[in-house]
């Protein structure tokens, strides 16, 4: 007996769990096409840069969890551990900005070295979509929209939350940075050490952090809200309008921050009770500073990315199988015979079962472990005449049918 198991953080995706990976992935992207998004494929890995960059040297990805190796050539290579930076470079690399607007959709693997539990492993799974080359609005708002459309397909609207929060611009941005460094040197002989880290180089990014001494003294920290401008105030009112507008409701949460430079304005997150402490299922922000700052020109962008294991988790479709059409030879003889019409029959676009080995009692035994809706018995009598049994498994009715008539009675009766 072999002792071979997957790597922590890592599991397969077998018959039924990969159905439901492949049902909000299916459902994600039938939707987002509804609205103009085209799917984009980048590679799992990229130079890490493109991570280390955008990311910045103050983020847990960065620091702690993501997978970096040097290969033969003496480069640095990272898997991915999301999905938006890979879609910016692909933007640069492609000289994509003089056929902007773009509307990227996406789904793959993602890579990050955390603590595995409920709904996270260290090979994870998202979809998200990016809207590249819109500065108004409205971009946030269709985004927003696309998301709560999804989760609504997928049968989550009464499971989760829709929170909202502005990031505001540059300048309120600095406003704000400015503030919350005084706040928090008052506590700095309280602050975790990575939040102490962070505290010189990135305020905002203290918000993240998890630690429960700094929860605590976040709890008193400025609002984001409090420092808005006028043109930031402007733009999150005209956001909150347009979700109006459309019926979707939010809560503002001033908590609800993302601590990278390049983020601004919009930052929002659905989030759910029904997944324990990992409550956010999709979350998504304006990035209009990123793709400059890797490089390319001065492009806006805003989008949202959702991991696909929670979003299968909440989801409690159920997932019809196709049921099969069972073809069998009552004795070895006949194999060949009923293979040859095993084939035909599924070139017309019959599922159709086909026990390789074992007498007509076995066959028809796996034909009722396996759901099939009927079974085309294959007799020596009945094929001299140029016939087949049909049996009903459901009903246990037969009929003797023409040979020649097998893929039309079946397509008509259960196609």
């Amino acid at each position: 007996m072999s002792n071979l198991q997957p790597v922590r953080g890592t599991h397969d995706l077998l018959s039924e769990g990969r159905k439901r990976h492949r049902h909000v992935e299916d459902v994600a992207m039938a939707t987002s096409a509804l609205y103009g998004f085209e799917e984009m494929a980048t590679p799992i890995f990229e130079f890490t840069d493109v991570f280390a960059r955008t990311l910045g040297d103050t983020s847990d990805i960065v620091t702690k969890e993501m997978y970096t190796f040097e290969t033969k050539g003496g480069e640095s290579i990272t898997l991915r551990p999301e999905g938006t930076a890979g879609v910016a470079r692909a933007f640069i690399s492609n000289g994509l900005a003089q056929h902007a607007p773009i509307k990227a959709f996406y789904k793959g693997p993602m890579f990050r070295h955390e603590r595995p539990q409920k709904g996270r492993q260290r090979q994870f799974h998202q979809i998200g979509v990016e809207l590249i080359g819109v500065e108004g609005p409205q971009a946030d708002i269709e985004v927003i929209a696309l998301a709560t459309h999804i989760l609504a397909s997928l049968g989550l609207s009464a499971s989760v939350t829709l929170e909202l929060n502005s990031l505001g611009d540059i300048e309120s941005r600095a406003a704000f940075r400015s503030v919350l460094l005084d706040y928090f040197k008052v506590y700095e002989s309280d602050l975790s050490d990575d939040s102490l880290g962070r505290l010189g180089k990135n305020p905002l990014r203290i918000l993240d952090s998890k630690d429960e001494g700094d929860r605590k003294i976040i709890e008193g920290a400025p609002d984001f809200a409090d420092h808005l401008n006028d043109a930031s105030k402007a733009f999150i009112d005209a956001v909150q309008q347009g979700l109006s507008d459309l019926s979707i409701p939010y809560t503002r949460n001033v908590k609800l921050v993302r601590g990278l430079d390049y983020y601004c304005h919009t930052a929002f997150e659905f989030t759910t009770t029904s997944l324990g402490a990992q409550g956010t299922v999709l979350a998504g922000g304006r990035y209009d500073g990123l793709i400059k700052q890797m490089g390319g020109p001065s492009t806006p962008g805003v989008g949202w990315a959702a991991g696909i294991e929670r979003l299968a988790m909440l989801s409690d479709v159920s997932l019809t199988k196709n049921r099969p059409i069972s073809v069998v030879p009552v004795s070895s003889d006949l194999t060949r015979k009923a293979q040859t019409l095993v084939q035909d029959l599924r070139k017309t676009g019959l599922f159709i079962e086909f026990s390789f080995t074992g007498n007509m009692k076995k066959r028809l035994k796996r034909a009722d472990k396996s759901n099939a809706r009927a079974a085309v018995i294959l007799g020596e009598d009945e094929l001299k005449d140029g016939n087949v049994v049909l049996r009903d498994l459901d009903s246990g009715e037969q009929d003797i049918i023409s040979l020649s008539d097998v893929a039309q009675t079946l397509t008509s009766k259960y196609g």
